[in-house]
């Protein structure tokens, strides 16, 4: 593909959200593809196919740097997978029989964007506490329980990163916290970045055969990203992490609420 392709604009963005990413550790779906929609004017369908192959590029790096680290617990990603890989193949057949172009769907995505980015700010402001919630609860849940849960998650985190690319990060890392309050932070953390890779991989494949692919917008983004995602991730350390939270949740309020309303 020629340089001539590469959008400054769409590396700028990437850039910026990459930077925030490693930065705070939010998914970049959840800034990615609200930019596209309400900045850049992209039809929902490519924004969301877009941005989950994006996703899957960034997530992949991150699972590399979790797995050499040690903190990614297999079998809680493999448990994700086994509800999310399905709700997400009966997702991505749904919006191919109903089409993807239309303003119906478009509408529909819009929406349930809308609110995805809700649920994920009250994600980000309530995280503290439901750990802690979940950190002083003495009785232990049942293993059996314990399985169909995170299944369920997984399959309702399918659905809706099919649908949103949005949900696989915040909503997810704070639903696990609930569910495996023995298990550390960073595990949790990795064992999400390392299930959302075969999702995001799989939802993007799908949008790639249902033709909502930008391929040139996902060069651009990619050049931005890579690099901030590195520069977020080296100042990680220095952020405010509860006003960086907090301004994130309230910059997802406003823009979930304007798609909700849009």
């Amino acid at each position: 593909m020629a340089f001539a392709h590469i959008q400054p604009l769409y590396s700028l963005s990437g850039f910026f959200v990459g930077f925030l990413v490693g930065l705070t550790g939010v998914g970049g779906g959840s800034l990615m593809t609200p930019i596209l929609v309400l900045l850049f004017r992209v039809h929902p369908a490519t924004a969301v196919g877009t941005d989950l192959l994006y996703a899957a590029a960034t997530k992949a790096t991150g699972t590399l740097v979790h797995g050499m680290k040690g903190s990614v617990d297999w079998q809680v990603t493999l448990r994700l997978a086994a509800g999310s890989i399905p709700a997400a193949t009966i997702t991505l057949i749904l919006l191919h029989r109903y089409g993807m172009d239309t303003p119906r769907a478009g509408r529909l995505i819009s929406v349930v964007l809308g609110a995805a980015l809700l649920v994920t700010a009250l994600a980000l402001v309530f995280r503290p506490q439901l750990a802690k919630l979940a950190g002083n609860r003495t009785r232990a849940r049942g293993q059996g329980s314990t399985l169909l849960w995170t299944m369920l998650t997984g399959a309702i985190l399918g659905v809706l990163v099919s649908l949103t690319s949005v949900g696989a990060g915040a909503i997810g890392v704070t639903v696990l916290l609930l569910l495996y309050p023995k298990l550390p932070t960073t595990r949790i953390v990795g064992s999400d970045v390392a299930h959302a890779v075969p999702l995001t991989l799989l939802a993007g494949a799908g949008h790639w055969l249902l033709g909502s692919i930008d391929w040139p917008m996902l060069l651009s983004l990619l050049i931005g990203s890579l690099p901030g995602i590195v520069i977020g991730s080296m100042l990680a350390s220095r952020a405010p992490d509860k006003l960086l939270r907090n301004l994130l949740a309230a910059t997802l309020t406003l823009v979930g609420v304007r798609l909700v309303l849009a």
